[in-house]
């Protein structure tokens, strides 16, 4: 058994001890489970969105990048058609044949997922085989950082060392992952959680033709800054009709301005037909969320622009109000038909006493909304205090302090 190297943990994590005794574990049980000291190990991170809230499905722009919380797993080809994967903290291992797809039920959790991913890359002319894999996870689960994405990007890094040569693309992994979510969860997910985690480090991505990504060079640390993950303690499960609603309503403005999606549309014209798409649609909420996509549009080009300049103020500065728009004119900071819980407008609110007193600072919205998780980007100096701080509210192992992650879903070693 061949661990990874420390000079190859150190370029992924920045440290080897806390990384190194993760992978030894992931080893040893991977050995304990299937009698085999012969394994790879792989890693995919979660991600974050910087700027660019909703906008993919409407063919939009994101500033997104992968974070410091990853899945990890080691693996091995086993010479048959079966998959087996076992994730650590659960009993029932995830089994599929890969010969007997259309047999594996939908809506199953991960064995579906997996399924949907083998018959994805199959259909795409990639090879697939089975392989053992025990897995263990950092991402934080139904928290808007992409727990299922980093999970998928895993196992196509697998599927792409052991049987592809390495010819798989990252918008083959993303395209497989979404094939997934959508044929085998009935999710209706975009593109945009796939990119961020199987890319690395941060990323322009636009939707309007197919998927195009390019590297953006920077970290909040290269500013002074930290960014706080804060789970606001309130799960997505039964909010499906909210996130829904985005989407439809956007391509709904669309339409009254001639075009699929907002991507093909414009703020202009939407104040030139204002008066025809306000009578039409009946829906002022309709209009304030065309309003938000194409300000946020042009957020994020400006966040780049900042980014490459490396103007941190100017940067904050768009997060900053990519934020606000999501609070007022997007509205998904909560669900209005249950008006009375509001815990992601209170972490805001908190977050924004606390960084009113520290004088810098800025927070927002992260992923989807109605619930899930904020983000921080928080001065350095006052990282310690404001963890201290807002756990207090929502409890310490709702804090998640981290950074920017430059590998995305990577054969470790």
């Amino acid at each position: 058994m061949r661990l990874p190297q420390n000079s190859v943990l150190e370029h992924i994590y920045g440290e080897t001890q806390e990384s190194g005794a993760r992978y030894a574990s992931l080893a040893s049980h991977y050995q304990e489970l299937f009698g085999s000291d012969e394994m790879e190990f792989f890693s995919a991170p979660g991600r974050t969105e910087i700027v660019g809230n909703h906008t993919d499905h409407n063919g939009g722009k994101i500033l997104a990048a992968s974070i410091s919380l990853d899945t990890i797993g080691a693996a091995y080809p086993n010479g048959t058609d079966t998959i087996t994967i076992v994730s650590e903290g659960y009993e029932k291992h995830v089994v599929v044949n890969v010969k007997e797809l259309s047999g594996v039920p939908k809506n199953r959790g991960t064995v579906s997922l997996v399924a949907g991913m083998a018959e994805a890359a199959l259909q795409r002319g990639f090879q697939v085989s089975g392989f053992n894999a025990y897995v263990s996870t950092k991402v934080i689960s139904a928290a808007g950082v992409s727990s299922s994405a980093s999970f998928e990007m895993l196992v196509c890094s697998i599927i792409n060392y052991f049987f592809n040569d390495g010819k798989m693309s990252y918008a083959d992994y993303a395209k497989i992952g979404q094939y997934a979510e959508n044929h085998f969860w009935d999710k209706a997910s975009g593109l945009m959680d796939q990119m961020a985690c199987a890319v690395g480090g941060p990323i322009r991505l636009d939707f309007s033709d197919d998927v195009k990504y390019e590297k953006v060079d920077f970290d909040f640390a290269r500013f002074g800054y930290d960014m706080v993950i804060v789970n606001t303690g309130k799960g997505h499960a039964d909010l499906s009709r909210e996130y829904s609603e985005i989407p439809e309503e956007m391509k709904a403005v669309a339409k009254c301005l001639g075009g699929k999606w907002l991507a093909d549309c414009s703020m202009e014209q939407l104040l030139v037909n204002y008066a025809k798409a306000e009578q039409e649609l009946g829906n002022d909420r309709a209009l304030l969320r065309a309003m938000h996509f194409f300000n946020e549009n042009d957020r994020v080009e400006r966040a780049v622009a900042a980014a490459e300049r490396n103007d941190g103020r100017e940067l904050l500065a768009a997060l900053d109000e990519s934020g606000r728009s999501s609070w007022e004119l997007l509205q998904n900071c909560y669900a209005i038909a249950n008006f009375k819980e509001q815990k992601v407008a209170l972490a805001l609110a908190l977050t924004e006493q606390f960084l009113k007193a520290a004088g810098d600072g800025v927070c927002r919205i992260h992923g989807g909304g109605f619930a899930g998780v904020i983000v921080a980007i928080v001065p350095k100096a006052k990282t310690d205090e404001y963890v201290k701080y807002i756990a207090g509210f929502v409890g310490e192992s709702n804090v998640y302090p981290m950074q920017i992650r430059a590998a995305g879903a990577v054969h470790v070693g």
